[in-house]
């Protein structure tokens, strides 16, 4: 198997899972206990807690454990306040947006919040300028993703934060794509908030951070008995948060190096698919993007198609079959990609044991998948 397809999820590291075990079995106090098996559980959750922090540029203080980038998304905006100066509040995003901020964002509209969806450019970036010129009186919050989870481009994330702060509104970015790829500082952001997923970072699905800045007004979105400071009830998962903790040291400790591999091996495999595939075209930012993720239109073909001729290859396709109706990416639609360019749009995202060998392997196998589709 090639696995491709590291923005949809990640492999556990081995050391990751090695560092949570103890907490699945003989660790299993509650963090909340007062006897020493309880106080080993809350230390470990506040280990964790501080690992995770050290990555951020954050405080301990400042890092909210969740069940993922969803909840994490789903509690700043549905935690900002519904009125400002009298009036409804006023909420920016991105037409870009992975569905964990858009929906939510749609939800804010049916309780009679205002929200704009900002245009993005052909690389699928939002400007600037468009954030200033949508700001108002009633904004309480812009929220902008680091980075997208298709095309792998980078948004001004810290220029953004800056306007918002200017005018009085607050600033969070989804950060689930970015986390362990590039580095990453809540202080150079000047962000509000920050969304961290553990799936996206070699920990396990269910777990999640969310960076609150010390001072940051926002409403919880669970309500039960106090943990995490009041900001999030239910009882820790302690294994998951250890494990979470554990990938975030993971990830610090080597980030630019891993970074720099990465994006070797991404233009590598874009050089040689773009030699074996006459009019393969880039979708997203051909600089200002993830070191590891290349979103490429097969010409004349559906990408779905490449990929089901492509045997041991896991990748992603820029359209969807639902109800024997095709759907086209949002994001791609977004930039104005035509129908039949996203069509044909795959999304090959590498990762921590992606080799040089795969690479090669990758590239023979979707030619090879190409041509086979093109002549079906």
């Amino acid at each position: 198997m090639l696995y491709l397809d590291h923005n949809a999820t990640t492999p556990v590291d081995p050391r990751v899972k090695d560092a949570a075990l103890p907490f699945l079995m003989e660790e299993f106090g509650n963090p909340s206990s007062a006897y020493a098996l309880g106080q080993r559980a809350r230390e470990a959750v506040e280990n964790a807690r501080a690992q995770t922090a050290r990555a951020l540029g954050a405080s301990p203080g400042e890092i909210l454990f969740t069940s993922g980038g969803t909840e994490s998304n789903n509690t700043v905006l549905k935690g900002v306040p519904r009125m400002k100066n009298g009036r409804p509040a006023h909420v920016i995003t991105t037409r870009v947006e992975h569905p964990a901020v858009t929906n939510p964002c749609l939800w804010l509209l049916e309780q009679g919040m205002d929200v704009d969806f900002l245009p993005v450019d052909s690389h699928g970036m939002v400007d600037p300028e468009d954030v200033r010129r949508a700001i108002r009186k009633e904004t309480v919050l812009v929220s902008c993703m680091h980075s997208n989870n298709e095309t792998g481009t980078l948004m001004p994330v810290a220029e953004i934060a800056r306007l918002a702060r200017e005018e009085g509104a607050l600033s969070h970015t989804d950060a689930a794509q970015s986390v362990g790829k590039v580095p990453l500082d809540v202080e150079a952001l000047g962000v509000d908030f920050l969304t961290a997923a553990g799936h996206k970072l070699y920990a396990p699905k269910g777990v999640g951070a969310l960076y609150i800045r010390n001072g940051a007004a926002l409403a919880p979105l669970l309500h039960g008995a106090g943990q995490e400071k009041g900001r999030r009830a239910g009882t820790e998962n302690v294994a998951l948060c250890v494990a979470l903790g554990a990938a975030f040291r993971l990830a610090a400790s080597g980030v630019a190096q891993e970074a720099a591999r990465l994006r070797a091996l991404r233009d590598r495999l874009h050089q040689e698919l773009q030699e074996r595939v006459p009019g393969l075209s880039l979708n997203g930012h051909p600089e200002a993007r993830l070191p590891n993720t290349l979103n490429v239109a097969f010409p004349g073909v559906a990408g779905a198609d490449v990929l089901a001729r492509a045997k041991g290859v896991c990748a992603s396709t820029g359209a969807a079959c639902h109800d024997r109706s095709v759907a086209v990416s949002h994001v791609l639609e977004a930039m104005g990609l035509s129908r039949e360019r996203a069509m044909g749009a795959v999304r090959l995202s590498l990762g921590r044991h992606t080799s040089e060998e795969d690479i090669t392997r990758a590239a023979d196998i979707l030619s090879a998948a190409y041509r086979k589709a093109l002549g079906a």
